[in-house]
């Protein structure tokens, strides 16, 4: 059998790496990755690498095969296969000592994994690092390998691809920290032979973070330590030496390290080391790589002592220029590496907990701005230096998608970085100095025979990216900027820019002295945006509802010329390249201006909004059925009374227009866009309108009710969700809110009754389940009592390990608020209800939910699982205990241990107790994650607990 599998995988490594036909290389890619899961696996993997005749390709394979099942299924095998497994290991590693190198690391990593699987004593005394210093000792000449392995030890701890329950992990950490001083004497001891010293500086890197027992002054004269600084003189060491170095840094501040006094001797070693690098750093012939190491340094050095740079003093000065260097740098990866530490630096200016050690307000506040007085030079260098880097590139327009969209990455970093700059030296200062930015800009266009427009656009963007920074007040620069913008070029980015600044200052532009008469020009501009191309559009559009936002006093006399942009937009006619949904930004704008109108003129402005909408449905309409269908959905979307304050106003037109609306809903409710676009219209509608909809809101509801049933629109449950929040309350609402309930409901868990139902339908069941939940917080007494909840829990559990993110969020916080009512200000009358209803299913319920936590859903869903067995459990105290007894004696003892069952019973106990919920998230997400650790355990424990084959029986219960 194992001649014949070990054949097998010859061939199909042969038609991988060889094989002319895709097909069959797919073919025989699949076939190979399948067999890695093989118990077989194992012994084909390790005959083929102690083979002779082995290629390349198939030791490389078959080292990554062994690795993975050491790492992953090594409870495959018998207690008694770690010796023999650690012998063939061993073998292996000295086999190829001298490499080929992607094997013997491959070999390495799978012993740092037996390691983490089995306890110290398996190794002998002192554990795998005293069995390696004596193997060091006893074989020298396999001495590359050895160090390979001790480099790798340390790396594994933290590796999550080792199946390893989390105290085992912790007790391998915990063994490493204690055979620290053994490692690094072995390292120390192979620093004399010059053609390891790469890897004893990569192994020294590795050790470090388990250096605990080791002092900074110790550090600061070992032997180690300075082979590594000396080390960042060399081009051949300087990736290794930079590792260490920053690894040192760590060292001195991480948790537990001390004081910044008792780490200061290592400091004292560390600073004018890497301050002494900055002549590589402007070096223009070295290496990018190298240049991006030492960047590194100094960016790990500004970050890790931001408190010490904070104070001001000369030497921390000297460190934030050489940072202001590499922020210079034209590379932006190797200029990015300082942005997170500027953002420190700010906020620990700033910040009031960094002056509390100063006692009193008046101290505190004159040390905040003794430092920043001495900081704000150089955050205003920093503004000059980082704004360049936004400015388009002159062969822009031939940049891949991919490429745009890291030139979109660079300018929101720039952003974020100027926005800390703000709070440093103020938005009004900032302004100042990038408007001498544009100021430059602007003359060198104008004195170009081919003047450029991207350094235009460039200082415009950053100037628009601090813009709510910038005091309303400000009467120096934003005066001149405002008037500048009418003369710039009308090339396509610079406008879209413009009109972008337009908006981001709105409200400066409301708080601007009329004499200066800002705004008649700057709305010109917005017409030229909207008429130039679908992105400047999109950008003058977004303006136009900022400004009619927060200028719109000053529109409220201008309506004509607003609508008749709005009409010129929405109709096509007139050359403006606004989308339908840009056209929404304007109705928001027209909104606005509306609302500060009276009644009587709103109602005639309202009709202007909707007219250029409303008039072309009602004459498709009349062209019949057959047209309206075939009619692209882009026709028929409708955006009315959005943001318009005039509840009556908004009530008489949705009244007056419902029957051009129902005529939609019947002749287009097949149509997933248009159902969308008209419930969304309707949603706010309903929102704006409230009980002044009078008759329509029942003839909507029979609309939805009706058509849900026909068509299975999920946005016909999220609009009714809209219409529980508004009317839930209101008594006078209670009749047809309870038959819009039963119907929807009712259809929905016909719907919806296996979990293949659910995945199918993940949009229908989050929406239910939304729907359920709002149910229960506005009208718990129209569906709490009806028979209709409880077919919606026994729904719910069906779908509870449905992969769909939001659909399972939604039957998640639906059941935990079934479980909450109780406990609300008025749900004691429901609790026999729900007592009898959870009384009869809980096992179940349990089990899935315990199925959930330990592999039915992600792992990124352990927040919202535990809420619900919190919530569970403190519902139901003794009864979820032994609702969980049951279940997790299910789990079989490879799975779980009784040590492990009891923790996870007694973490079950304590939620009911009152723990918290982060600390219940966190002892689950551990049994979580031991039940989960490799696909076999999960397999065993799903196969267990079989949350998708168990019926909803009901069983009279009795609280205990």
């Amino acid at each position: 059998m194992e001649a014949q599998a070990t054949a097998t995988v010859k061939e199909a490594l042969a038609a991988l790496y060889h094989h002319p036909d895709d097909a069959i290389r797919t073919a025989a890619d699949r076939w190979l990755q399948e067999f890695q899961h093989t118990l077989d696996a194992w012994q084909v993997a390790d005959s083929l690498l102690h083979d002779e005749s082995s290629n390349l390709e198939t030791l490389i394979f078959c080292s990554q095969t062994l690795r993975s099942k050491v790492q992953r299924d090594f409870e495959e095998l018998p207690s008694e296969a770690f010796r023999s497994l650690q012998d063939s290991l061993y073998a292996l590693l000295k086999k190829f000592n001298k490499g080929p190198p992607k094997v013997r690391t491959q070999i390495c990593i799978a012993i740092a994994a037996l390691a983490v699987h089995v306890p110290i004593e398996d190794w002998g005394a002192g554990g795998i690092v005293n069995w390696l210093s004596d193997e060091m000792k006893a074989h020298p000449e396999f001495i590359s390998g050895f160090l390979e392995l001790l480099i790798v030890l340390p790396q594994e701890t933290s590796s999550y691809k080792i199946a390893a329950r989390p105290e085992r992990r912790r007790q391998f950490e915990s063994d490493l920290s204690s055979s620290a001083n053994v490692a690094i004497n072995l390292l120390t001891g192979c620093m004399a032979i010059d053609q390891l010293k790469e890897q004893v500086l990569e192994g020294f890197s590795s050790w470090l973070r388990f250096c605990h027992g080791i002092s900074a002054s110790e550090l600061a004269s070992h032997p180690l330590v300075h082979m590594a600084l000396s080390s960042l003189s060399s081009d051949q060491f300087l990736e290794a030496a930079v590792n260490v170095t920053s690894e040192l840094i760590h060292a001195t501040v991480s948790y537990g390290s001390g004081t910044s006094a008792e780490q200061m001797p290592l400091i004292q070693i560390l600073v004018p080391h890497i301050m002494g690098l900055k002549e590589q750093l402007r070096d223009p012939s070295k290496d990018e790589e190298d240049v991006k190491a030492i960047a590194r340094l100094y960016a790990d050095m500004g970050e890790s002592y931001v408190d010490l740079i904070a104070t001001g003093s000369d030497d921390s000065i000297q460190i934030v220029n050489a940072l202001l260097e590499v922020t210079s740098h034209l590379e932006f990866d190797i200029s990015s590496m300082t942005f997170n530490f500027w953002h420190r630096l700010k906020r620990h200016l700033i910040r009031r907990e960094s002056y509390v050690s100063y006692g009193s307000e008046v101290a505190i506040e004159a040390e905040r701005n003794r430092r920043l007085q001495i900081f704000r030079p150089l955050f205003e260098s920093l503004v000059s230096m980082v704004s360049f880097r936004v400015e388009y590139p002159e062969d822009y327009h031939t940049f891949s998608e991919e490429d745009r969209r890291d030139f979109r990455h660079v300018r929101y970093a720039v952003s974020d970085v100027l926005l800390d700059a703000t709070d440093v030296l103020g938005g009004d200062l900032t302004l100042k100095v990038l408007s001498t930015k544009l100021a430059q800009a602007y003359g060198s266009c104008n004195n170009e025979q081919n003047p450029k427009w991207q350094p235009l656009e460039a200082a415009l963007f950053c100037i628009q990216a601090i813009a709510k920074s910038v005091s309303i007040e400000e009467r120096e620069i934003l005066p001149q900027v405002m008037a500048l913008l009418p003369s710039l070029p009308h090339h396509e980015q610079l406008l879209q820019t413009v009109c972008s600044t337009i908006g981001a200052f709105s409200k400066w532009i409301d708080a601007a002295p009329a004499e200066l008469s800002i705004l008649p020009p700057l709305v010109d501009i917005l017409n030229k945006g909207m008429s130039t191309s679908e992105d400047t559009a999109a950008a003058a559009s977004m303006a136009f509802k900022y400004i009619c936002e927060d200028c719109r006093r000053k529109f409220s006399g201008s309506l004509d010329g607003l609508f008749q942009i709005y009409h010129i937009a929405v109709s096509g006619v007139g050359g403006y390249k606004v989308s339908s949904e840009d056209s929404l930004h304007l109705v928001e704008a027209l909104s606005v201006v509306i609302t500060t109108l009276p009644p009587e003129s709103a109602r005639r402005a309202l009709e202007l909004i909707c007219q250029p909408v409303i008039n072309p449905l009602q004459e498709l309409i009349q062209q019949g059925d057959q047209v309206l269908r075939q009619v692209p959905a882009r026709q028929l979307t409708v955006h009315i009374d959005r943001n318009v304050k005039h509840p009556e106003v908004v009530a008489e037109a949705v009244n007056r227009y419902w029957p051009t609306l129902k005529s939609i809903f019947d002749q287009r409710a097949w149509d997933t866009r248009t159902m969308e676009s008209i419930c969304r219209s309707c949603k706010f509608a309903v929102r704006t309108c409230g009980r002044f909809m009078g008759m329509t809101i029942g003839a909507m509801l029979e609309e939805i009710q009706t058509l849900y049933q026909q068509h299975n629109q999920s946005c016909f449950l999220y609009l009714s969700s809209e219409v529980i929040k508004i009317f839930g309350s209101d008594p006078s609402c209670a009749g047809y809110l309870t038959s819009l309930i039963q119907i929807l409901f009712n259809h929905t868990v016909q719907l919806l009754r296996t979990i293949q139902d659910f995945t199918a339908r993940p949009d229908i069941a989050d929406d239910c389940y939304l729907l359920a939940s709002r149910c229960i917080r506005y009208c718990p007494d129209l569906f709490v009592p009806t028979e209709m909840f409880q077919r919606l829990v026994d729904c719910a559990m069906a779908g509870i390990t449905v992969q769909h993110r939001e659909a399972c969020k939604s039957i998640l916080s639906f059941l935990s608020d079934v479980f909450d009512l109780p406990k609300s200000s008025d749900g004691a009358k429901y609790q026999e209800i729900i007592n009898t209803i959870i009384l009869q299913r809980g096992a179940t319920l349990t089990r899935i939910m315990i199925a959930a936590l330990t592999g039915a859903l992600p792992s990124g869903r352990l927040e919202e699982v535990s809420y619900v067995l919190l919530s569970l459990s403190r519902a139901f105290g003794e009864n979820m205990l032994n609702w969980a007894r049951e279940s997790i004696n299910l789990i079989p003892p490879q799975a779980l241990t009784d040590a492990e069952r009891l923790r996870f019973l007694n973490i079950i106990s304590d939620a009911a107790s009152g723990s918290s919920l982060l600390t219940i998230t966190d002892r689950l997400g551990e049994i979580s994650d031991v039940c989960r650790r490799n696909k076999t355990v999960q397999d065993l424990v799903q196969s267990a607990l079989r949350p998708h084959d168990l019926s909803f029986t009901v069983v009279p219960q009795q609280l205990s």
